[in-house]
């Protein structure tokens, strides 16, 4: 798996400060997570069963391991928001105190 890291300046540049940025990275991440979640179970509902299945029956469905291979090739979830967040793709507004 390739590195690639992101600068902490460039992070810090989009919130007041590191921790700010780290949440907002973090609950991005959370909801692209979920997007990659339900994609997944929804292609996984997509395929014909062959019948009852036993949580102990080691056969191998192809097409399962498929989709799964293709998930785990895709960039993790928190790189992504990270990059959203460094490439200024993420709004957020900070609370107002009578809010």
């Amino acid at each position: 798996m390739e590195i690639n890291p992101i600068s902490m300046a460039k992070i810090h540049k989009k919130a007041e400060n590191i921790y700010e940025a780290v949440i907002v990275a973090s609950l991005k991440a959370k909801k692209i997570n979920d997007e990659y979640r339900l994609e997944y179970n929804t292609l996984l509902n997509s395929l014909p069963s062959a019948g009852i299945e036993d949580e102990f029956d080691e056969k191998d469905n192809a097409d399962k391991l498929a989709i799964s291979l293709e998930f785990e090739k895709r960039k993790k979830a928190h790189l992504t928001a990270l990059e959203q967040l460094v490439d200024g793709e993420i709004d957020f507004r900070y609370k107002e105190e009578n809010e």
